[in-house]
């Protein structure tokens, strides 16, 4: 049980592997172990992913909560912002399944974040065995590295003009296990903010596909609609996520106002 995690992430890469489709939420407005025990309850998604860039979390939120997602049944990683490398090596010390990067620029900023989540030879991680991970100082150190390199999971945010402009050379870093659109941010960052059907944001979709898929490399993507959701499983995307804690909570008031239409017209 100690390593449920590692086989957890390992079921993500499978899929992605197989092009299978993964479905994840983004949790971090509303992150608690009930909230996320009825995600598992409810059933249909594969994991959640932690935002931490927008809300901030404590570690200690972060351990129950990677826990309450092993017990669900769900994967999980964290979305941190890429300044602290302190806090990505904590965060996966905490349970996280992996880490991904938000506001990514350039290839050599994606390449520096792969190595702080990487162990030497390929990173510069600092060795650690008495998180989570490490199965709280149970597991030999050399094990410990080369099962860590070999099963945690890295994404990379493309959501920024100039990441699209080297999105082929970040899709080659090894170590990097999937491109994620951020289709708010990068629509904001082309000049055409929330329209994102929008030609160039397209364009742009397209050169992440176009180079995940040149070098072997899966991408996932924040949808907004089944009809953004389908135009980007069409162009290859596999990793999915449709809405969020606060969406899917607006959506049931929503439609219990709708069940209910003569009690909230009263």
């Amino acid at each position: 049980m100690l390593f449920r995690w590692f086989i957890i992430m390992l079921k993500i890469k499978e899929k992605l592997a197989n092009n299978e489709v993964v479905r994840m939420i983004g949790v971090g407005r509303l992150m608690h172990h009930n909230f996320l025990q009825i995600l598992g309850v409810q059933g249909g998604f594969d994991g959640v992913w932690f935002d931490h860039e927008h809300t901030g979390f404590t570690i200690e939120q972060l351990e129950i909560s990677s826990l309450t997602t092993s017990s669900a049944g769900l994967e999980n990683f964290v979305r941190v912002a890429p300044t602290d490398y302190a806090l990505v090596t904590r965060c996966m010390e905490a349970g996280g399944g992996g880490v991904m990067a938000a506001q990514i620029f350039s290839a050599e900023q994606a390449e520096q974040f792969v190595q702080w989540a990487k162990f030497a030879p390929r990173g510069n991680r600092g060795l650690n065995v008495g998180g989570r991970d490490g199965g709280f100082a149970s597991t030999p150190a050399a094990e410990f590295c080369e099962r860590s390199n070999r099963d945690s999971f890295v994404a990379i945010q493309i959501e920024t003009r100039q990441s699209v402009e080297e999105v082929d050379a970040i899709a080659a870093i090894d170590g990097v296990d999937l491109l994620f659109v951020g289709p708010a941010d990068l629509s904001q960052s082309l000049g055409v903010t929330g329209e994102f059907f929008h030609p160039d944001c397209i364009a742009a979709v397209d050169r992440v596909s176009a180079a995940c898929k040149k070098h072997g490399k899966s991408w996932g993507a924040v949808t907004v609609s089944p009809e953004h959701t389908e135009m980007y499983y069409e162009k290859g995307c596999r990793l999915i996520s449709p809405t969020s804690d606060a969406k899917i909570v607006n959506a049931g008031i929503a439609s219990l106002k709708q069940q209910y239409e003569q009690l909230f017209s009263m």
